[in-house]
């Protein structure tokens, strides 16, 4: 991303992979080609990112098996938290196990009490290559706890046992964008 643009401003929303697709369940490709394309794939992340108004978004999301992810997102004191990883690697998780909602973008219109810790800490590199590390609290932390569940072919209900599986599956099976493949 150039500095001082925002980011998914040259970018083109993608159709979002919904609960069902095999991209969603398998585990995502390390990125080794850090050109143009790349750059292209992280513009167009935060733009269909920002067009389904989520917080976070893993390249699985829009079809593509890679490991990258971007956020834009606040922690529980509201400082707002923007950008990527490429090749992420979550480090630590730790802290207090806080169950909270959690909605995802491929699962449009659900949520359920999740449990996450409430301290994470994410390792990668930007897409020119530069080592990043992520550090994040209270709702960062789950996000980005969220987003590398994605690249390692799991979501949110994967968390989830008893009931609130048993309802969220439900509602999936019944929601107008389920076409009924799979499950989660």
């Amino acid at each position: 991303m150039r500095n001082g643009s925002i980011p998914g401003a040259h970018g083109r929303v993608r159709p979002l992979t919904l609960l069902g697709d095999p991209v969603l369940r398998e585990p995502c490709h390390a990125v080794t080609g850090f050109g143009p394309e790349l750059a292209r794939l992280v513009e167009d992340m935060f733009a269909t990112m920002y067009a389904a108004q989520g917080v976070g978004l893993a390249a699985n999301q829009v079809g593509e098996s890679l490991r990258v992810f971007v956020y834009d997102c606040p922690d529980d004191e509201e400082v707002r938290h923007l950008g990527h990883v490429v090749n992420p690697r979550l480090v630590e998780a730790d802290g207090v196990v806080v169950r909270g909602p959690e909605g995802c973008l491929s699962l449009p219109g659900l949520e359920a009490g999740t449990e996450r810790y409430d301290h994470a800490v994410v390792e990668g590199v930007t897409v020119t290559g530069e080592p990043v590390t992520v550090h994040g609290t209270g709702f960062f932390a789950r996000c980005l706890q969220h987003e590398f569940d994605h690249l390692e072919g799991r979501v949110y209900a994967d968390h989830l046992t008893g009931w609130r599986r048993r309802r969220l599956m439900r509602q999936a099976a019944r929601a107008s964008w389920h076409g009924g493949a799979g499950s989660a």
